[in-house]
């Protein structure tokens, strides 16, 4: 008995720290509201940034639609950066107010792909808007860009939501990002923390932008290479929350475990570069962003904790109980499991909360496993690039 004890010791305070961090914030989450748009005296030059290997299926209806903006038409650029396109799509993207960019690399990678085209392109913008190729923008996106860069920030985030919720596995993927948006973003602007950047839908001042990205030799998780970057140096990263990108959300059990696998690999591989070097920043110059993104890279994923805090009280509970062991230990597991209950209470927004989420809800059980199997083959995800394929593009608002 003495051996199990340990065991859930362990596992009691290494499921309750993690509880305890997305608690916290989740919590926070709850107060946020946004500042209001100041005044806006101009409209700023913008590259909006579009990133793609092989996206023949959406790209050309992405590409209209990004230049549909309320936004006037002078004043943004859209930048098609077409890494392996077939003929006929660079055809039909030639033939539309755009700039087409082609790059090729032995290795395609989106940091690469972006530092290419930045070479080429001229330096009168004033703003970088980055998109993935399957992203589509709100009509006022640009506009309430432009007008959040008249305060002193150099990074704004954007809030991506999804634009298809087609089966369960969409939903649950929309709701996830939804959870990771109240958290990572919300929660932590409440706290006067930046929020994360998710690698589209976030703009920088140009020139900054340009030079941040000159030397981020990612393969995977670009943007967590930045972030670490941007919080070290001491900047902000804003959240605008009414601000939509829309985004195509993963249908396919392979495309979710090949996508979780990847961004898993670059979490432990940023956290184990940043650790030492966060805490140094921590206690020399009291750098608590840089330290707690840091923090953020270990965290386990919000379903993956669901999944193991729900199957370890369930079973250390029941051990307990025909056992007789001290009752300490089942208070423990139950203050944790609705601890980490209340964390997607606070996460998941009111408009999930109908039949269609419940009804995927079923499907969750198979999301932890993916979850666990991407935990379990992460060893060199991070090394190769893994395309994720986009076939929806939906209609943006």
């Amino acid at each position: 008995m003495l051996i199990i004890n340990i065991i859930q010791i362990v596992f009691l305070i290494a499921l309750g720290m993690a509880t305890l961090y997305v608690f916290i914030f989740a919590l926070a989450g709850l107060f946020y509201k946004q500042a209001p748009y100041p005044a806006v005296t101009r409209f700023r030059k913008i590259a909006v940034l579009i990133p793609g290997y092989k996206e023949d299926e959406v790209i050309t209806e992405v590409a209209k639609d990004a230049l549909l903006q309320d936004y006037p038409l002078e004043n943004y650029d859209v930048v098609i950066i077409a890494d392996s396109f077939k003929q006929e799509t660079l055809i039909k993207l030639r033939a539309m107010h755009l700039k087409v960019i082609e790059v090729a690399f032995e290795k395609s990678t989106k940091a690469k792909a972006l530092n290419k085209v930045m070479e080429q392109l001229p330096e009168d913008y004033e703003i970088a808007l980055v998109l993935d190729a399957d992203n589509l923008m709100e009509r006022g996106f640009l506009g309430k860009v432009n007008a959040l860069f008249e305060k002193d920030f150099h990074v704004v985030q954007g809030h991506r939501v999804a634009k298809n919720m087609n089966n369960s596995m969409a939903v649950l993927d929309a709701a996830s990002e939804e959870i990771n948006n109240h958290i990572f973003r919300k929660g932590h602007r409440v706290l006067g923390l930046s929020s994360a950047i998710i690698g589209s839908g976030m703009a920088f001042r140009y020139s900054f932008f340009k030079e941040l990205m000159s030397d981020v030799i990612a393969v995977g998780g670009f943007d967590k290479e930045m972030e670490l970057k941007l919080l070290k140096s001491g900047f902000k990263i804003e959240f605008l929350d009414d601000a939509y990108v829309y985004d195509e959300k993963v249908q396919q059990a392979e495309v979710f475990h090949n996508q979780r696998r990847r961004w898993l690999s670059a979490q432990i591989i940023y956290f184990r570069k940043s650790f030492s070097d966060s805490l140094k920043e921590l206690f020399i110059n009291g750098n608590i962003d840089y330290f707690d993104k840091s923090l953020q890279m270990i965290q386990p994923p919000r379903v993956l904790l669901l999944g193991s805090v729900i199957f370890l009280t369930a079973l250390f509970m029941l051990y307990n109980y025909f056992t007789a062991n001290m009752l300490i230990y089942n208070y423990s597991w139950l203050l944790l499991f609705i601890t980490c209950i209340l964390v997607f209470v606070f996460s998941v927004p009111r408009s999930f909360y109908n039949s269609t989420t419940l009804k995927a809800m079923t499907s969750l059980p198979g999301g932890m496993w993916l979850m666990f199997k991407s935990l379990l083959k992460i060893k060199g995800a991070n090394k190769q690039f893994i395309h994720t394929r986009h076939s929806s593009t939906g209609t943006s608002k």
